[in-house]
């Protein structure tokens, strides 16, 4: 189990960033071992086709046996939402004992794989090529893999966000970490992180604590090292909506009604979904969204309710009766604002 102590400044400064570095790298582990996670299978096997001569065996050694990663690959953001290049450079600066330490602590007990084994010697400069050989690999992994969804996993990380915040708004810290995962525990000013296989406990000492979401993550993943400073990776909500195509539409009779965008739109509000998930979900811009739901609730087809910050969206009885059963043979329609 490893342990955060946080004290009232901590809380206090505790907050939440996005890291487009820490997805790629925790992709590796969803791309060596398709059992890991079955809601990313679409995704894994789109990626496969297209890595063509990428020495993915350089990229899979870096994930351990246990799992566990090298937190210099994972650097803490120092902003809200840097950029990937941004965060590799913090990875390309990192010194040559912390590449050797981090390495050796996430493969340990087992020794370093060969493709590693450059970090295992005392000589620094076969260590920082190492590192920067990783890093040129990281560069065109991220542009083939993972750069092209970032839009997409970019909105449901900052849906998930909302969501916490108003958690630890409402509820304070135990109701913010009660519905994260059930390895987390808050208990008398201590965050406890279950299933870990390290065993240690840090102090955060007004370093404060950083909160990530993350689409790849299939547990909560603080870092290796009980030298770095208090920082959650967690499983984001709603991922198993990410790789799943949007509904088609009912029939080519509600299309021709009300236009291909609407109709699709309507088709999708079975459940209550905010503005900025629905624009997730079609790949388009919320404000794009904004301007057919406007249509529709004032045509009386959808409902709006709000919740805390958010207002979410309902096909009301109305657009029910409209839309009628659904058929799987009709024809796919384009995206809202298409």
């Amino acid at each position: 189990m490893i342990s955060f102590v946080l004290g009232v400044e901590d809380l206090a400064d505790t907050r939440f960033a996005l890291s487009p570095l820490s997805e790629t790298v925790l992709s590796l582990r969803v791309l060596r071992e398709p059992g890991l996670s079955a809601v990313h299978l679409p995704w894994r096997r789109s990626v496969l086709g297209r890595l063509g001569a990428l020495d993915t065996g350089l990229l899979m050694s870096l994930v351990a046996q246990r799992r566990t990663l090298p937190d210099f690959l994972t650097p803490r953001p120092t902003a809200f939402s840097p950029s990937f290049e941004e965060e590799l450079a913090l990875v390309r600066a990192a010194p040559a004992d912390l590449v050797r330490r981090d390495l050796a602590a996430a493969h340990a007990p087992d020794p370093l794989p060969e493709a590693l084994l450059d970090a295992a010697g005392a000589d620094d400069a076969r260590v920082l090529g190492l590192r920067d050989a990783v890093c040129d690999l990281l560069q065109r992994y991220w542009e083939i893999a993972v750069e092209p969804m970032w839009p997409q996993m970019r909105l449901l990380l900052e849906a998930d966000m909302t969501y916490r915040a108003r958690q630890l708004a409402v509820g304070g810290a135990r109701l913010l970490f009660a519905g994260m995962h059930p390895n987390l525990r808050w208990q008398e000013g201590v965050l406890h992180i279950g299933q870990m296989i390290s065993r240690h406990q840090v102090c955060a000492s007004g370093r404060g604590l950083l909160l990530v979401p993350s689409v790849f993550a299939h547990k909560p993943a603080p870092p290796v090292s009980p030298e770095e400073p208090p920082t959650l990776l967690y499983p984001s909500r709603g991922v198993a909506t990410l790789w799943a195509r949007a509904p088609a539409v009912a029939a080519p009779a509600l299309v021709a009604l009300l236009g291909a965008p609407r109709a699709r739109l309507l088709g999708l509000l079975e459940e209550p979904l905010p503005t900025v998930e629905i624009a997730r979900r079609f790949g388009v811009t919320p404000s794009a969204v904004s301007q057919h739901l406007r249509v529709l609730h004032a045509t009386g087809l959808v409902s709006r309710a709000r919740d805390g910050r958010q207002v979410l969206y309902r096909r009301s009885p109305l657009g029910d009766q409209l839309t009628g059963p659904r058929t799987d043979h009709a024809p796919r329609a384009p995206a809202p604002g298409a």
